[in-house]
């Protein structure tokens, strides 16, 4: 579950960094929130994979979902355009997250029952 907790933090501190980036450009003070997010962004992230959470799922999930959010809210806070074809790409974007997680848990009973087999 803790895992699960500093994954969601390393996705807020991502989208706030990547969002504070875009406002830097008129904000230049922004800069320093850039810096902080994603240095919390990449350090959530590593506490994420040191609770045990496999790589590949942490990484989907936690780029999947900036995407996703970074989408959405730059559309809401910087009036960017928010088309059916964007809204398509997140659903794709979803159903790629899922799978991957599906596999993960596929793989990680599979090697279970080896290990159980050869006791």
């Amino acid at each position: 579950m803790t895992a699960w907790l500093f994954l969601v933090g390393a996705i807020l501190s991502e989208v706030t960094a990547t969002l504070a980036l875009r406002g830097a450009l008129d904000q230049p003070a922004l800069y320093g929130a850039v810096v902080v997010g994603y240095g919390l962004s990449f350090a959530s992230l590593a506490l994420v994979l040191r609770r045990g959470m496999p790589l590949g799922v942490a990484y989907g999930i936690w780029a999947a979902c900036g995407v996703v959010l970074t989408a959405i809210l730059s559309a809401l806070l910087f009036g960017e355009a928010f088309t059916l074809m964007k809204a398509s790409g997140i659903v794709l974007i979803a159903a790629g997250v899922a799978v991957v997680e599906l596999g993960s848990h596929r793989a990680r009973g599979a090697t279970l029952e080896r290990r159980t087999e050869g006791a």
